[in-house]
């Protein structure tokens, strides 16, 4: 039986899990749901000599907070050492390119996300295949749940794009590349559009009209959805394609949505607003 180890068994990570367990994966995890403690070195290390895999998952520190660049890396660093590893990164290493398109020999370290950055290179270093991923989406993590919640808004800035991916095509794709030579691959569907085509389509579904068009000063937003709406990028995910073989089961927002959509029971469709309201993304 193969052996995973996966580090942070997160939302992602959880769905990574179930599709290797189904194929017969026995899988070893830390996190809330996991089954070790990341601080119990003994246990955690005697698993990762036992793995033929390894997945983290876990986000970089906090540099304010005294907290090391990469977690993993700073405690189990020595104890990966010839084992093949999978790492989830952000697209946002990418920064901001006005709209353009980035494949992975684009530049990173220009955006907001300079630790994240950072790690993905550490990751890459050591031969990794490092998972970029863009916005996450997913059941009970949809549109939708915000729409039903009020807490659903759309943002007047034209020309603003955005990829996503859906949180099963994540699974597929790392599950897919866990053969594949080390190196970046991004994991995004195949239509970036803007995060108001959204909102739109998911109050389509749930049958309510859509809330009005705000300012971003109007809608009082928090400072880490202000962060979100200052880049602007069309991530390609051609690499991912050609190289793992992988192709989005739900390869747009559309796809993704309206299958989301048939999850959720009319009792709690019915609780969404009459016209979905705005707070906080």
């Amino acid at each position: 039986m193969p052996r995973i180890f996966i580090f942070g068994l997160g939302y992602a990570a959880r769905f990574i899990a179930a599709g290797l367990e189904a194929r017969g994966w026995e899988v070893i995890s830390t996190g809330r749901e996991g089954t070790l403690a990341f601080d119990d070195e003994g246990s955690v290390r005697v698993a990762l000599a036992d793995a033929d895999q390894v997945l983290s998952s876990v986000p970089p520190g906090s540099a304010a907070r005294g907290e090391p660049l990469d977690p993993v890396l700073e405690r189990y660093g020595p104890a990966l050492t010839g084992k093949a590893l999978s790492y989830l990164s952000s697209t946002g290493v990418y920064g901001d390119t006005g709209g353009a398109w980035v494949d992975e020999s684009a530049p990173v370290g220009s955006g907001r996300r300079t630790a994240r950055s950072q790690a993905d290179a550490a990751w890459l270093a050591r031969g990794a295949r490092v998972h970029r991923l863009p916005g996450i989406y997913g059941p009970g993590r949809s549109m939708l749940e915000r729409v039903i919640g009020g807490r659903a808004h759309r943002i007047d800035l034209p020309g603003q794009i955005f990829s996503r991916v859906h949180v099963e095509d994540i699974a597929a794709g790392v599950i897919a590349g866990l053969r594949a030579p080390g190196g970046a691959y991004n994991l995004a569907d195949d239509l970036p559009c803007g995060q108001n085509l959204l909102v739109e389509e998911a109050c389509r579904l749930l049958g309510i009209a859509p809330p009005p068009l705000q300012g971003i000063e109007e809608a009082g937003l928090s400072p880490m959805a202000r962060g979100f709406y200052a880049e602007n990028r069309r991530v390609a995910n051609g690499k991912a394609k050609r190289v793992l073989g992988w192709r989005p089961r739900y390869p747009d927002y559309l796809a993704g949505l309206r299958a989301l959509s048939a999850t959720i029971s009319p009792a709690i469709a019915s609780t969404a607003p009459a016209t979905a309201s705005s707070d906080q993304r």
